[in-house]
């Protein structure tokens, strides 16, 4: 089952090479598409109307690459904290019940209610707060680590 991320940004070297070694890893294992939106441009003094109208944007965009069956995963910081394990255990069961699973990763102003309201769960990759671009290459190397276990395979911890 086709895996998909929606991430809002283009990644910037050296994480674009990091996620490209990933991306290249996966291949193995499964269909990856990554869609890119843009990030809306903010001014240093960003009012909230002004934030809003931004994240709305985005919001929108990120939107179009979803499609009504896919089952979609929030990556923000307030969502779910899983570990690997458990996070292999709920991609098994997602990729079984055939719904194409689509990630998406918010700019820095973070996901528009819309999204959020669309999302089938959220998912935290950590306590931390982290650059959207870092978390992209963050998500690639789980969900290679998940293959790997799913497949029985060996990697190193």
């Amino acid at each position: 089952m086709p895996v998909t991320i929606v991430a809002v940004g283009r990644m910037s070297e050296p994480l674009a090479s990091a996620a490209r070694e990933y991306e290249k890893r996966l291949s193995r294992y499964d269909k990856l598409a990554v869609m890119e939106v843009p990030d809306q441009r903010e001014p240093a003094n960003l009012s909230e109307a002004l934030m809003a109208q931004a994240m709305q944007r985005e919001g929108q965009q990120i939107l179009r690459h979803i499609r009504p069956g896919d089952h979609v995963i929030a990556l923000c910081i307030d969502g779910e904290a899983v570990g690997t394990e458990a996070f292999a255990q709920r991609f098994r069961r997602l990729r079984d019940g055939g719904s194409p699973i689509v990630f998406v990763i918010g700019g820095s102003l973070g996901l528009s209610p819309e999204v959020l309201s669309r999302a089938d769960s959220d998912m935290s990759l950590s306590a931390l707060t982290m650059p959207h671009q870092l978390a992209r290459v963050v998500l690639l190397e789980q969900i290679y680590r998940v293959h790997k276990i799913l497949s029985g395979e060996r990697y190193h911890k």
